[in-house]
């Protein structure tokens, strides 16, 4: 028998106060893009017009190079799913027209969006951004927009989501959820970080714990706002970017202050569109800047345009397709505890799972593929990337 100089029970008097870490992971499919439309540009066509529009584009000597396939799979899922992730846009890129247009763009996109669920078209998460809770005017404009439209749809599908724009303050938090439990719907928001505020507060403090806490679970996300940022920061026009330091700052407050809650995170926009004469440059910083973003781990991002499309699927399928022999070395040794170069401790093995995952879930990868590379299937995937560390 050993001999110890602690008792039990002193231990356990000290550590007493002392509370379980509980980590969550996200769970279910998290799409690769959000897909901002003006209200008032809905159509019943949306969807597919997007799909089109950007099948359309494609003109393989303007692109980046690209693996092998890679161009073949992007065609295939413009065909199939263009569109992964929704946002009927009733903020900045609606802008503010009369009450009576905003009511009726409320009701009818709605409708559209009934019409879709019915024919099994509506895209696999969807949802509206309100006007932010800046004014009164705003805030009771952006209320009675989300009423009319909740009123409309009836249930509340599945991978639906309200996104909160411009927050400043864990009370617009806290006053955004307390509404929401008003409809007495199972309603889920997203938390845009656009000002400086929402990413340090006017103590000090790091702003988005406090607003994660004040959302009581309701808390799904939280989407970088590329313009509205730098411009908070006081950044010239040139200099306002994705790429930018004070855009790197800020998406790692967010990846700190969200780990292990389960709420998701996404990259913002670039306004830099492909387009006319400006098409290979617009493609070409579009797909420099998702390759950089999920180098980054922000694996979602927004598009603002049709032709974005192309390289956002084109820079996520390469993006995975290059890593797939890697990751699945890597996996596979620590599964069957190989030895190797590389020692790879339990959150690792997470972090590749959920590659894998994510990469099946968007056409990236075949579940065939993966289970050849790694020796896992899906079920031994998701086991492991939701494994408490």
């Amino acid at each position: 028998m050993y001999q110890t100089s602690l008792s039990p029970e002193d231990v356990a008097r000290v550590t007493a106060r002392l509370s379980t870490v509980e980590r969550t992971w996200p769970v279910g499919r998290q799409p690769v893009h959000t897909c901002y439309v003006p209200a008032g540009r809905i159509i019943g066509s949306t969807i597919a017009d997007w799909g089109r529009e950007a099948l359309e584009s494609i003109e393989p000597d303007l692109l980046p190079d690209l693996p092998d396939g890679v161009l073949d799979r992007v065609e295939a899922k413009l065909r199939r799913e263009p569109v992964e992730d929704l946002r009927i846009d009733f903020e900045d890129g609606y802008g503010a027209p009369e009450d009576d247009v905003e009511d009726m763009d409320a009701e009818s996109t709605a409708h559209i969006v009934s019409r879709w669920l019915e024919a099994g078209t509506a895209p696999p998460s969807f949802g509206l951004r309100i006007k932010s809770f800046d004014t009164k005017a705003l805030r009771e404009r952006g209320l009675r927009t989300l009423d009319i439209f909740l009123t409309a749809l009836g249930e509340v599908p599945p991978g639906f989501v309200i996104t909160f724009p411009k927050v400043t303050s864990v009370d617009q938090v806290e006053v955004f959820g307390d509404v929401l439990d008003l409809f007495g719907k199972p309603l889920k928001f997203e938390i845009q970080v656009e000002t400086t505020q929402s990413v340090v507060d006017g103590d000090g403090r790091l702003a988005i714990p406090q607003f994660i806490e004040a959302g009581r679970g309701r808390v799904t996300g939280l989407h970088f706002g590329t313009y509205d940022y730098t411009a908070g920061c006081g950044l010239s026009a040139a200099q306002q970017h994705l790429a930018h330091g004070a855009c790197d700052f800020a998406r790692h407050v967010m990846q700190v202050s969200a780990a292990g809650t389960g709420v998701r995170l996404s990259d913002g926009s670039t306004n830099v569109l492909p387009v006319g004469d400006q098409k290979q440059h617009g493609w070409d910083t579009h797909y420099r800047l998702v390759r950089r973003s999920l180098e980054h781990g922000f694996y979602q991002g927004w598009d603002l345009h049709p032709v974005q499309l192309v390289t956002r699927y084109a820079a996520v399928y390469a993006f995975y397709r290059e890593g797939l022999d890697a990751d699945a070395a890597r996996l596979k040794s620590y599964v069957q505890r190989v030895s190797g170069g590389v020692l790879d401790e339990p959150a690792t093995a997470q972090a590749l799972s959920s590659f894998f995952l994510r990469a099946v879930d968007c056409g990236a990868l075949d579940p065939v593929e993966v289970q050849v590379a790694t020796g896992l299937d899906e079920s031994a995937l998701r086991g492991l990337a939701t494994r408490s560390t």
